[in-house]
């Protein structure tokens, strides 16, 4: 099945916005750093002046952190948004609500995203965390159903949850 729902249509248009200010703002800062490392005034005063070497290292590492981001952002545009029956497992663009069997553990809402794991999104007064496939939640929630126990180790320590709903 492929659709585009509406609610999932949104988390992704803000997930997209953030790496777009994320990109911005990356951009801006790997150009300065660039333009530091360049500038007539960063030249060595003496041998242990190292301060151009240091920007144009920072500056070769953002723009490293650019390009992974740029790749991010061109998959989130290429993404198409599965519609999920609720029999169906977890995969790649589920929106997954969990429920916690811990006390000390809030319930969950994850978005399963090929890239850009680790955004906060809103959903009306929902929050939602993105994740990806391949990271240890991820790879912990793909191929359950609603209705299935599981259990997460975070750095808090493990978390047990019950698979409530997959979208």
């Amino acid at each position: 099945m492929s659709a585009d729902t509406s609610p999932k249509q949104r988390l992704l248009d803000q997930l997209r916005a953030q790496v777009d200010a994320d990109l911005e703002a990356l951009v801006r800062r790997q150009r300065a750093e660039q333009t530091g490392a360049t500038h007539t005034e960063s030249r060595a005063e003496h041998a242990k002046d190292t301060r151009a070497t240091e920007q144009s290292y920072l500056a070769r590492g953002l723009a490293e952190r650019v390009e992974s981001l740029s790749r991010t952002a061109e998959v989130l545009d290429q993404l198409g948004l599965r519609l999920f029956s609720e029999d169906d497992p977890i995969a790649p663009t589920a929106l997954v609500r969990l429920e916690t069997l811990d006390e000390a553990a809030p319930d969950a809402t994850w978005f399963i995203i090929p890239a850009a794991g680790g955004f906060d999104l809103q959903n009306g007064a929902e929050r939602v965390r993105t994740v990806t496939p391949v990271s240890p939640v991820g790879r912990a929630l793909l191929g359950l159903s609603a209705g299935e126990e599981v259990t997460i180790r975070t750095p808090a320590g493990e978390r047990r949850f019950e698979v409530r709903s997959v979208e």
